[in-house]
């Protein structure tokens, strides 16, 4: 076996692959190295999984081929199907961890292939092997860094995975049982945040298994670097989108990019899995920022940052709208019922009586009816009797996770054609942005159940009608 110690690995220079000129996900003041017994651990940020919401429980009229009744509609926006237990959740907060657990570059090593295990049989020592070929591997060896704390991400239930994620199939719900093939990654991808400020969170493909280890075989897409050290992506990559302008009202998607296992960025490669990789972007960096989306293959999750969660709506303020929406005893125009959203207290069961009630292609508000079926053109096809235009016909549902908000602005429009409400702002960002679906594809999606997006628009002004007295 052939040991190179390359001292230049663990070098200021590349030690860690930074970028001094990028910007921290966030600026919160420090009570000093450690916090106190009685204070909150610094926060870093969240992970929210787009499209925790599941349609179901019972068979639909739209898959009995009837309408003759409020179709059963179980929305988990906001939490996971089967409810949030310990690390597989809709939602994550990182924070500082007591100690450090970070750990950053230090030599590589060329080794002959087949000794590799024997190499990497110290499971406390953490390191990253690139198989060059049958005869040829490369072991870049990490160390322990006192300055951050390492968060991974991953498909596997194992330890050392802080979330675990799983497929989420498009129009919600994840994907489970025996015969779901996840293509999520076991060791998806490990988020490093700087444990001072500006307490700056940074996003690298693959995690470390049991062993410590990541394993980039043959057939794996990886090279050699310019100053002669190694980067590769992983099977079906990890890709990173940072919005334009901020998580804000005036944000616009900005372009998807993938990262590589040491934190650099590429464009995309032609498919998900190819093994040519995209040109390297000079100018951008794997630090996350407020509203960047991560997405693993078969899961989106939204990167939040505390100063951007301070504007977002909170749940008392989603509550006071839904309060203030029923307050203004909005009316059926043909039943003359007064319409009323449910609260969520009460639980996720079938539209009520009073639940109301939209056509996606006009945004006319009824209460629920029987009448107006167009079985020619679909089970949910109906025709509005207000403008005569024929589409679906669905519950609305508020959505329940403040965090994918732009804004606290009222609920004035639905995604089409689940019926997820929320302001106009935020329908518009999440209608204009293309989320990954398979080696290629992209299309925009409702955030709040994963629907894919239809119409023109892909959202829908909601119009109601006040009380005639």
């Amino acid at each position: 076996m052939v040991l190179e110690g390359n001292p230049e690995v663990g070098s200021p220079r590349n030690s860690n692959l930074r970028h001094p000129g990028s910007q921290g996900s966030c600026v919160l003041s420090s009570p000093g190295e450690d916090a106190q017994p009685d204070q909150e651990p610094i926060k870093y940020g969240e992970l929210i999984v787009l499209g925790c919401c599941e349609e179901g429980g019972e068979e639909t009229e739209a898959q009995r081929g009837e309408v003759t009744g409020p179709r059963a509609h179980s929305c988990y926006n906001g939490c996971l199907a089967s409810g949030d237990k310990g690390r597989r959740r809709s939602r994550l907060a990182l924070s500082r961890r007591p100690h450090a657990n970070g750990v950053k570059p230090d030599v590589m090593h060329h080794i002959s292939t087949p000794l590799v295990s024997k190499a990497l049989s110290n499971r406390g020592q953490h390191s990253i092997s690139y198989t060059l070929s049958r005869s040829h591997s490369v072991i870049v060896e990490y160390t322990h860094d006192s300055d951050t704390d390492m968060f991974q991400i991953g498909r596997s239930t194992e330890n050392m995975i802080d979330f675990v994620v799983t497929d989420t199939s498009p129009g919600g719900g994840a994907a489970e049982g025996p015969s779901a093939q996840s293509t999520i990654s076991r060791y998806a991808c490990r988020i490093l945040c700087d444990r001072r400020p500006p307490y700056t969170a940074r996003i690298y493909a693959a995690g470390f298994d049991a062993s410590s280890n990541i394993f980039l075989g043959e057939r794996a897409a990886k090279w050699r670097t310019p100053d002669g050290l190694m980067d590769g992506l992983t099977t079906n990559g990890v890709l990173v989108m940072h919005p334009a302008g901020g998580f804000s009202e005036d944000s616009a998607p900005g372009v998807w990019r993938e990262i590589s296992v040491c934190g650099n960025v590429y464009t995309l490669r032609d498919s998900r899995s190819a093994q040519q990789r995209g040109k390297l972007v000079e100018n951008e960096s794997n630090v996350l920022q407020d509203g960047s989306l991560i997405d693993l293959c078969g899961a989106t999750l939204l990167w939040r940052t505390p100063a951007g969660l301070l504007r977002a709506p909170t749940l008392k303020q989603l509550e006071a709208q839904r309060q203030e929406a029923n307050a203004a005893r909005p009316q059926c125009p043909v039943g003359l019922s007064t319409l009323a959203f449910p609260s969520p207290a009460r639980g996720r069961t079938a539209p009520d009586k009073q639940q109301p009630w939209v056509y996606v292609r006009c945004g006319h508000v009824h209460g629920y009816h029987g009448w107006g079926c167009r079985r020619e053109r679909g089970p949910q096809e109906r025709e509005c009797p207000l403008c005569r235009l024929v589409g679906p016909y669905v519950p609305l549902w508020l959505g329940q996770e403040a965090g994918l908000c732009l804004d606290p602005g009222p609920p004035s429009h639905a995604f089409a054609p689940c019926g997820h409400v929320c302001s106009e702002k935020t329908a518009r960002y999440w209608a204009q942005t293309p989320l990954p679906h398979g080696t290629h594809a992209f299309h925009a999606a409702c955030p709040f159940c994963g629907a894919w997006l239809t119409g023109e628009h892909g959202c829908v002004r909601l119009i109601f009608q006040g009380p005639l007295d």
